[in-house]
């Protein structure tokens, strides 16, 4: 394994969509939401331990589940765990890593990934990230991992870029687009120069972190302030007095979009970012009236296309539902249609705001 390569693992997010099996608490990372015997996070901590030192893969997260990844993920190095004090969307939780690597190791060159996602053909994706680690490495280039579309999907994100390629494999990138509309969409796939953002980012950490010098100075400024601080115990109360001075911004609006040395791989590795239940349903396995189902103490009668979710210590029934989310928690039953998931965000804070925080 070559100790140039490095991971970053951001899990600080609170899967609302994935509500109410995902909560504030204990939020889908880490949750086994496909029933394959492990969570989230820890099939993309094993993922990626196949090709990258242990010890050079860091996790992203805050205090809250600080001891929910030391469980889950006893091989972590405890020190390679960074706490960030609040959530400010991807842009700082980069930042931070990327600042105290450039004084670890200043030809690091980083994965940034999310660590909720899905990925099913391990080998290939092994493949595409050894391809970009090795293109950063010879250029001040940006790569991000692109997949190509099977269907006009409104709920990601979109790269367009250019027909002729840059290297083997790896094309420039012209355009990004977030959440189109259904025609637009079908647009792009018909196109057939645009591909799906998986939000997995590829670059060498001095280069990113003159990205930032460029892009979001006042962000850069911050960190580079405290930089001194790093790597030693004074790292938390620097990281204290940064965070509430920095905007929430995402790493593409705040760089990528900016950026004009931004490169995608085409990539087709079994990927979906799990960011809804209809994603779930999609690579849950499927009963003979596809109604994809977990727990063992589930009956069906006369219902098709749903996607089912209960505690096995409850017998659930279902009859004459179809295309339908049912997730039964010990405090909660969600039964909504499945067109309506992009509105569970809605539902949550509905639930906020008549019942508080107490089934959040």
């Amino acid at each position: 394994m070559n100790n140039q390569y490095y991971v970053v693992i951001m899990a600080g997010g609170i899967g609302s969509r994935f509500w109410p099996k995902s909560r504030t608490s204990f939020p889908k990372q880490f949750l086994d939401i496909l029933n394959e015997g492990q969570t989230l996070i820890q099939s993309t901590f094993h993922r990626f331990a196949k090709f990258i030192p242990k010890e050079n893969i860091y996790i992203v997260t805050t205090k809250e589940y600080g001891d929910i990844v030391k469980k889950q993920l006893p091989q972590a190095s405890p020190e390679n765990i960074l706490y960030e004090p609040s959530r400010k969307n991807t842009a700082p939780c980069i930042a931070y890593a990327s600042y105290k690597l450039l004084l670890k190791n200043p030809d690091a060159k980083l994965i940034c990934a999310p660590a909720d996602h899905l990925i099913k053909d391990e080998d290939n994706f092994q493949r595409v990230c050894m391809r970009a680690l090795d293109f950063v490495d010879h250029l001040n280039a940006f790569v991000t991992l692109g997949i190509k579309p099977t269907y006009p999907n409104t709920g990601y994100g979109y790269i367009q870029h250019d027909i002729l390629a840059a290297a083997e494999d790896i094309y420039k990138v012209r355009t990004f687009t977030e959440k189109p509309n259904l025609d637009l969409a079908r647009t792009f796939l018909a196109s057939g120069d645009f591909l799906w953002n998986a939000g997995i980012f590829v670059w060498k950490v001095r280069n990113i972190i003159s990205a930032f010098e460029r892009y979001l100075p006042e962000m850069h400024e911050l960190f580079h302030s405290e930089i001194g601080e790093f790597n030693t115990p004074g790292e938390e109360a620097a990281i204290e007095r940064i965070y509430p001075q920095c905007t929430s911004v995402s790493i593409d609006y705040g760089i990528m979009e900016k950026a004009d040395n931004v490169y995608v791989i085409p990539s087709s590795f079994g990927w979906s970012d799990l960011g809804t239940w209809n994603s779930a349903y999609e690579n849950l396995e499927k009963d003979y009236l596809a109604n994809a189902v977990v727990g063992n103490n589930v009956v069906i009668i006369d219902s098709t296309h749903c996607v089912v979710q209960a505690d096995d210590k409850k017998l659930v029934l279902l009859q004459g539902l179809d295309d339908f989310i049912v997730v039964d928690t010990h405090d909660v039953l969600l039964i909504c249609r499945k067109e309506k998931e992009q509105e569970i965000k809605e539902f949550v804070a509905e639930v906020k705001r008549k019942k508080g925080d107490k089934y959040l």
